[in-house]
């Protein structure tokens, strides 16, 4: 009787499961078990998008109480939508594109992934000082060295950037334009 009770309780289970996909179906939901993630990652995941996805430039610079801000903009060049999470990597660089002073330091504002479709754009605010305000200048750049998020390969971008005072930071990759 044992071993019965054990099948009647599996067919119980399979018809429970019928009769809640039912209910689902008549409320206009639908559930597909081939679709149901395993390890609690998305069914179908955006790809991280590649230094080939995508066009970087650079906004506009601003000034606002001693400090001097620049936007780098991730536009998706790509077929499909591509996703960039996290900062990206930036140094200054002269004219031998050799780096002139420390890379920038993430400014520690928390993040979430952003998803470019085709076309679309996220941007990554860059800070420094506007002039020696406690510390000295590194002599201006002319170019800037950019990783996009979790990329290996960057890309150089024409850049006049003088980092002052030791501060040179840089935000993470979002579509508020924030720092």
């Amino acid at each position: 009787m044992f071993p019965r009770s054990r099948h009647f309780f599996r067919r119980g289970t399979a018809v429970s499961l019928t009769a809640a996909l039912a209910a689902l179906a008549t409320t206009g939901l639908t559930w597909s078990a081939s679709a149901a993630p395993r390890t609690g990652t998305p069914a179908r995941t955006v790809p991280t998008c590649t230094v080939g996805d995508l066009h970087l430039s650079l906004g506009r610079k601003e000034g606002a109480a001693g400090s001097l801000y620049q936007p780098i903009r991730f536009t998706n060049t790509g077929r499909g939508s591509c996703a960039l999470r996290g900062y990206p990597g930036v140094s200054v660089l002269d004219s031998q594109h050799r780096q002139i002073g420390p890379a920038a330091t993430r400014s520690g504002r928390s993040y979430a992934t952003v998803v470019l479709a085709p076309g679309r754009s996220a941007s990554a605010v860059m800070r420094t000082t506007n002039g020696p305000v406690g510390g000295p200048c590194e002599p201006t750049g002319s170019y800037l060295r950019i990783y996009p998020p979790a990329s290996y390969k960057a890309v150089l971008i024409p850049a006049h950037w003088k980092v002052c005072s030791g501060t040179f930071r840089v935000g993470p990759v979002n579509t508020q334009g924030v720092f």
